[in-house]
């Protein structure tokens, strides 16, 4: 049986962004509930479909549960739509990474030592429900969940949906389908079909799992108000703050190095080798179940160009631009695709297609890059903190932000803590050190012939 959802026949001649539209977004996660909140305020009639049942209801809810690192983009999202004084209540705050050496002796590395702004640790979750509470709101969101998208015409916005209760053809369409279903996006596979769509999807070689640090008798094991890091060379754990007063632990390695881990004595000696002061706040017993529940998670990177097909379809967030997790700028990206994205339909005199086209033309350079940064960062994360010309960097960086806040913003403060487009980031840390080694160039020229004139009075 086959089921059409019909909608008002003037919706469907709106091309200018000041007459309301009738926008399809699929995916109800984090970006996708977040984009139907923009939408809705602006007075367009949103259908919101999802392939999962509702999380607020659910009893186990499936995807990835790696708790999330709330910068500044994102608050600045959040904050467009009201809700980030509500998130900010529950999140806790990280002014830093602390890191914990092989031998557990733990050192600081503040994040803005300066300006003393710091992350935010956010249960994906918790956030989820927090933002389909607040559509409930708005009369013009109609959610529908387990629904499954089958196919979408790109060229319509004609979209059919599987029902996954009962099975049933649920055929839709809309002005606009925005895809935010996540890095294996449908939507993004239909649009892949068309001719001029650039398209790329990398596999690392490394894959995580998730472990747990429990609360022990209702309180914090670690000091709550940090990114804790055990960095290992090639690879590392990393645990981020709960408000249950647990720490979700994520170990990133090599597959080949899991696949050396094969029996519980495996584990033991691994553990009891690379990470021996996190065993007692684990737990053997815990840390064996845990290992061993499931295999090791693989992570991806996505980049793809254009995000949108003529007026009727775009594609934002994970689906657009999914990366490896180690900026802590997957949501955070996401949430700002949201932020330009309405900053454009604010534009009254602009189409949807010259919209669609303008956030593309706007925002491809800037995902690619984030998505390069993610990639780097895991690098510096479980190798280059713990050298000392990293940290001679740091505090290089520090004083001189600290002496021209203005003109020396330090690559993680910029993307972290603002609004900066990341390609500029990128191409302000490249003019940095550019800078910085012209300086120790004429420096060492100077000391030479300083060294020379002394001894042999040369000059």
């Amino acid at each position: 049986m086959s089921q059409t959802i019909t909608y008002s026949e003037e919706n469907r001649n709106g091309v200018n962004s000041r007459v309301p539209l009738k926008v399809a977004i699929v995916g109800g996660g984090l970006v996708g509930s977040l984009a139907a909140l923009g939408f809705a305020s602006r007075e367009h009639e949103v259908h919101l479909y999802e392939y999962r049942e509702d999380i607020r209801t659910a009893e186990l809810v499936q995807g990835r549960s790696i708790n999330l690192a709330l910068s500044q983009r994102g608050r600045k999202a959040l904050a467009e739509v009201g809700l980030e004084q509500e998130v900010l209540s529950t999140a806790i705050p990280m002014r830093g990474r602390m890191l914990h050496d092989i031998k557990g002796q733990r050192s600081i590395v503040p994040y803005d030592p300066c300006t003393h702004q710091c992350l935010y640790s956010v249960g994906r979750k918790h956030l989820n429900e927090l933002l389909l509470n607040a559509s409930e709101k708005f009369p013009n969101i109609h959610r529908h969940f387990e629904h499954k998208l089958n196919y979408v015409d790109l060229s319509e916005g004609r979209m059919e949906f599987k029902r996954l209760s009962n099975k049933e053809i649920v055929e839709d369409v809309a002005d606009l389908v925005v895809g935010c279903d996540g890095a294996f996006s449908s939507v993004r596979q239909q649009m892949s079909k068309a001719p001029g769509f650039n398209y790329s999807q990398e596999y690392i070689e490394h894959g995580y799992l998730e472990l747990c640090i429990p609360a022990k008798n209702g309180e914090f094991q670690m000091p709550e108000n940090y990114l804790h890091i055990w960095p290992r060379d090639a690879f590392m754990m990393i645990a981020l703050p709960n408000q249950d007063k647990s720490f979700t632990v994520t170990l990133s390695m090599p597959f080949k190095v899991y696949e050396t881990i094969r029996t519980t004595a495996d584990l033991m000696k691994f553990f009891h080798k690379y990470y021996a002061d996190a065993v007692p706040l684990i737990g053997e017993e815990r840390l064996i179940k845990d290992f061993f529940k499931m295999p090791p998670q693989h992570l991806l990177s996505v980049k793809c160009n254009p995000y949108h097909y003529g007026s009727k379809v775009l594609i934002i967030g994970d689906a657009a631009h999914a990366m490896v997790p180690y900026y802590g700028q997957g949501m955070n990206a996401g949430m700002e695709d949201c932020t330009l994205l309405m900053s454009l339909f604010n534009q009254e005199n602009l189409s949807t297609a010259e919209i669609l086209a303008q956030f593309t033309e706007m925002r491809w350079r800037d995902a690619h890059a984030i998505c390069d940064l993610a990639m780097y960062n895991y690098l510096e994360m479980r190798d280059l903190t713990k050298r000392n010309s990293f940290r001679l960097r740091k505090w290089l960086d520090t004083l001189l932000f600290r002496w021209f806040p203005r003109t020396w913003v330090p690559l993680y403060n910029s993307v972290s803590f603002s609004s900066m487009p990341y390609s500029k980031c990128i191409a302000n840390r490249k003019w940095q050190d550019k800078l910085m080694k012209n300086v120790l160039i004429s420096v060492s020229v100077a000391l030479l012939a300083t060294f020379i004139s002394n001894y042999f009075g040369v000059f």
